[in-house]
Parts: C-alpha cells; sequence; structure tokens
C-alpha cells in the first residue's frame, strides 16, 4: 500500500491510484512548463519525498513513458479534429506527421512514443511494438478508407513505420531553420505522399 505521509495530507489508498496521481500531476506538470520535468518537482508537486516517486517510478525516463501514454487518448482525440474530413491518403498523412511534429515540440512526452530522439530513449524504440501501436491507432483515426486504395494490415503496418521513421528524421534534424508548416507540408505532401499514392489499388 502507498505510504501515509505526504501527499498533501491526502495519501491514496492503494499503490495504484499512487501511482495515476504520480502520472496526473507529471502531466500538469509538463503540460504547463512544455518540457521535461524531473522526480523532484514532481514530489514537490505531490507534497512527498523523491524516495517515494521513486518507488513506483525507477526512474524519470520510467515516468515520462508512462505520462506519454497516459496522454494518448488526448493526443488522439486532437488529432481526430485536425484530419477530419481528409479522405486522401497522402493528404490525411502529410496533416498527421505535421500536427504530430507540432504537438511533441509542444509537448515533449510525447516523444516517447513516436522519437528515440527524445532524452535517452533507446534507438529501437522508435519500431517497438508500443510505437507502432501508437501509429496504428493514429491512423484509424483518419477518414481515410485505407482498403480502396489497396492497403491491407500489413501494409497499413509497413505504412506506419515508415512515418516513424520519417517523423524521426525531422525530430533529429529539423533543418536550419526548420520549414514553417505551410512548407513542411508542401515538402512532405510532394515526397512522402507519392509514396504513400504508389500503394497498388485493390482490383
Amino acid at each position: 500500500m502507498a505510504g501515509r505521509r505526504g501527499w498533501g495530507g491526502n495519501p491514496p489508498g492503494s499503490d495504484d491510484e499512487a501511482r495515476t496521481r504520480i502520472v496526473t500531476a507529471a502531466i500538469e506538470l509538463t503540460s504547463s512548463t512544455g518540457s521535461a520535468i524531473s522526480i523532484s518537482e514532481v514530489a514537490e508537486a505531490l507534497g512527498v519525498i523523491r524516495q517515494t516517486v521513486y518507488r513506483y517510478f525507477p526512474s524519470t525516463d520510467a515516468l515520462m513513458r508512462a505520462v506519454a501514454i497516459g496522454s494518448v487518448a488526448d493526443f488522439l482525440d486532437r488529432l481526430t479534429e485536425q484530419v477530419a474530413g481528409i479522405h486522401d491518403p497522402a493528404d490525411a498523412m502529410t496533416e498527421g506527421v505535421v500536427f504530430t511534429l507540432a504537438e511533441v515540440s509542444r509537448t515533449p512526452h510525447l516523444g516517447w512514443l513516436v522519437s528515440s530522439a527524445y532524452a535517452n530513449v533507446d534507438p529501437g524504440s522508435l519500431v517497438s511494438d508500443e510505437a507502432l501501436d501508437f501509429g496504428m491507432q493514429m491512423i484509424r483515426r483518419f477518414d481515410v478508407d485505407w482498403e480502396s486504395y489497396g492497403y491491407d494490415e500489413h501494409s497499413l503496418h509497413e505504412l506506419v513505420e515508415f512515418c516513424l521513421r520519417t517523423q524521426q528524421s525531422f525530430f533529429a534534424a529539423p533543418g536550419n531553420p526548420p520549414r514553417a508548416d505551410a512548407e513542411l507540408r508542401r515538402y512532405l505532401r510532394r515526397w512522402m505522399g507519392s509514396a504513400i499514392l504508389a500503394q497498388p489499388r485493390q482490383r
């Protein structure tokens, strides 16, 4: 069970509740600061000592991963609004990538799910099962009839991997200066879009 001290005088009743409150506090902090946070900052916000947070999350990396996963639902809802009504797969994926790049720059904890450039994430995590699952959740939100463009489940997974790798290149080297959104859309629509539309249609 969670310790009874601290927590602003209102300690959690279970370990699960303690984890949830830690993640919630971390999400609020990262959303308000727009940057990575420390275990110490989360502990201070909760009125506990650092060791209490470490009991549930052994490192800042582990906590930020939990924060990223906890932010998925809100991100996907906003993505859905952004791509609503876009039926062309190249246009939809272009808008999705531009939106994701912008969101990660504003809310860095999302980088855990889409970029190995964030903090000290293992580069292999870019195409981990977790990252690919997140990408599939994203692509399912698009108003695109993927089957009519020749995409089956396997090719959709490959498309997600391709887009994750494309995003990674922009996280690692955004350019100097980085492209503005309009220019980035034009660039991605021309080159990434061409690859997406090259998928053979079903006959």
